[in-house]
């Protein structure tokens, strides 16, 4: 090879070079659009109008309930509706899913093998809500370090910017909370909208590579508990959940990707009320109604 040739070439790899090193392809979260800077007025109008038929407004209203919803099926288009979107209230169960993304990063880094005996363990974290299998896997992680990666910049799943997010500060037993969260003092914490965030990154691949994120898709979908959300779609076998919840006392907590005719919603609900639990089953029925439009078969003239 001339010289002039190796030094053009070189040069070339310097440019390649220094574009990877400034834009990590692990780390793209900067070209998706901003769940906050896609809110739809047609959508928000649907979301209260059923909110308000359902007779949950006072609930809205009290800040017992908090919803958000985004259209996905447009995925770099989102479409989103929010009530109290940004209200942290406590999740139970729900943030585990924080819990699925720090063992992903571990495995991602090589620091955790995806062998059956995780995924196993993974699986009935998520899919049967296992607290042994939770606490186990939070362990592993580290509690540490999988609270830096929640507020790290580069998921910023707990931002006190948008009052707080996705938090796990407590194991899943009766361990005493080793970090509530410096903004509620919540040991396992969620907003409606960072955990709608989280599933758009899921969905959007900025979360972890395109392999393991099938498999961690692959985890949440096959609900293992009948209750809520799966509960209220239980009339449309067509819908594919992929979904993590949450309950203890008064704290319902609900969240899901559906996919159904072609279209894909994300829906996250959070109360706090005995009859949780039932808002959420019933709440769901006419948002899938409106977010999964039935198609009409053409009659002909």
């Amino acid at each position: 090879m001339l010289p002039h040739m190796r030094m053009i070439r070189a040069a070339l790899f310097g440019v390649i070079a220094a574009v990877m090193s400034s834009q990590p392809m692990a780390d793209t979260t900067t070209t998706s659009p901003s769940l906050w800077k896609s809110f739809d007025n047609s959508l928000q109008r649907k979301l209260n109008t059923t909110l308000t038929k359902l007779g949950l407004d006072k609930a809205v209203k009290d800040k017992k309930l908090s919803v958000a919803l985004v259209d996905i099926t447009r995925l770099n288009k989102p479409r989103v509706a929010a009530v109290n979107g940004n209200e942290m209230l406590y999740a139970a169960s729900l943030p585990k899913i924080a819990i699925l993304l720090g063992a992903f990063v571990e495995i991602e880094q090589g620091e955790m093998k995806l062998d059956t005996d995780t995924r196993e363990s993974l699986t009935r974290m998520i899919r049967v809500s296992s607290n042994a299998d939770a606490t186990r896997m939070l362990n592993r992680v580290g509690k540490q370090r999988l609270l830096g990666m929640l507020q790290s910049r580069k998921f910023d799943l707990y931002d006190p910017k948008v009052n707080g997010g996705l938090w796990v500060g407590k194991e899943y037993g009766k361990s005493a909370a080793y970090k509530r969260d410096p903004l509620h003092n919540l040991s396992h914490g969620a907003t409606a909208m960072q955990t709608a965030r989280f599933y758009y990154m899921l969905e959007t691949g900025k979360l972890v590579g395109p392999r393991l994120t099938r498999e961690m898709k692959s985890m949440l979908g096959n609900p293992g508990i009948h209750h809520k959300f799966v509960k209220g779609l239980a009339d449309y076998p067509d819908a594919k959940i992929y979904r993590k919840s949450g309950s203890w006392r008064q704290w319902h907590a609900d969240s899901a990707i559906v996919e159904a005719q072609g279209h894909k919603y994300i829906i996250v609900a959070l109360a706090e009320s005995p009859n949780g639990g039932a808002w959420l089953s019933r709440l769901i029925q006419p948002i899938h109604q409106f977010m999964v439009p039935t198609r009409l078969a053409s009659t002909g003239n």
